[in-house]
């Protein structure tokens, strides 16, 4: 059942004069590439959403535009060498999700749009979001600020929450600033908050069995790419033990999780498209600053909310964009 979209403002990109809209000196398609450290399956409903956005742009792939796709499905090693494939081929414009930090120590020449779940800045990619830096500018999802209503929204489901696990990579940039907003949230509401680092799915699995011995009442996962990868492992085990899970993006709700308040990640790709657009015209990266996320959805899972025997108050379900059923 779809319901209401949340918008916000969002930082404009306005037409500039066209240059080479679509199209090489010669009038043959432009290339661009697609470069991710995940796996080609994790990401398709959001390179649907850009292709589409870009096709009302004017780049339509197999008629004006050329995508070269690179998948590091999951090794973070293989990305710096795909990088350079991509750019020798060459690309006019270089998109990246998630390895945005990989991909800026190589000093490609060629622009480059990012994606990624990480602060730009505690990853060392611009001074400030204003000023992009490394010949790169994009979109982050990072809201820290966001963990802190997801404890709210707990509160609200789970009667008398005392104690909530959270799941969390240390090695994402811009984690310690979500902790402390969640810290401080849990202290305001009578909450104790556990931090488990996990970086690997060995790391996982050890958390996983803690979690089961430790029985919290409930469990909030810091979305990034990892935490993307083992979404359906998490889901089934919050679904297993009887716990609500929260997170940040709606295809974890999808998943099983019980609920997702974040940013909406398919207006994030349609705003990339834009971003190459502007870069495949002419525009210098330095001149676009990177984006916040500007438009945001709360997804409830009600299938969820009957296996593991949770109650959604009608404030909640009247709130919901989207309740899966």
């Amino acid at each position: 059942m779809q319901r209401r979209a949340v918008l916000g403002g969002s930082v404009g990109l306005g037409a500039v004069p066209l240059r080479a809209w679509g199209q090489g000196s010669r009038g043959r398609p432009v290339r661009i590439g697609w470069l991710t450290g995940q796996r080609a399956a994790s990401l398709a409903p959001y390179l649907a959403t850009f292709r589409e956005a870009m096709a009302e742009l004017g780049h339509v792939e197999g008629r004006n535009l050329i995508i070269e796709y690179r998948h590091g499905d999951e090794d973070a090693f293989r990305v710096p060498d795909l990088a350079r494939e991509l750019a020798a081929l060459p690309v006019s414009v270089l998109m990246v999700q998630g390895v945005a930090a990989q991909v800026a120590p190589l000093g490609l020449k060629i622009p480059v749009a990012f994606v990624m779940s990480a602060d730009p800045v505690l990853a060392g990619l611009a001074p400030s979001l204003a000023r992009p830096a490394n010949n790169m500018t994009g979109l982050t999802f990072m809201s820290a600020e966001l963990n802190g209503k997801r404890l709210e929204l707990l509160r609200d489901i789970v009667p008398g929450l005392r104690r909530v696990a959270v799941i969390a990579n240390p090695e994402h940039a811009g984690m310690e600033l979500e902790r402390e907003a969640a810290l401080e949230t849990g202290q305001r509401l009578g909450v104790e908050v556990a931090f488990i680092a996990t970086r690997t799915a060995a790391e996982l699995e050890q958390a996983l069995r803690h979690l089961a011995e430790s029985r919290p009442q409930a469990i909030s996962v810091l979305a990034d790419g990892f935490a993307l990868q083992h979404r359906q492992r998490l889901a089934d085990f919050a679904l297993q033990q009887r716990l609500p899970l929260i997170a940040g993006w709606a295809i974890f709700a999808e998943s099983g999780a019980l609920c997702v308040y974040g940013p909406r990640l398919r207006e994030s790709y349609r705003r990339l498209a834009t971003f190459v657009d502007r870069l495949l015209r002419g525009a210098q990266p330095a001149d676009l600053p990177i984006e916040r996320p500007t438009v945001f959805e709360f997804v409830l899972n009600q299938r969820t909310a009957r296996s593991i025997g949770a109650s959604i108050p009608p404030h909640l379900l009247a709130m919901a964009d989207t309740v899966l059923d």
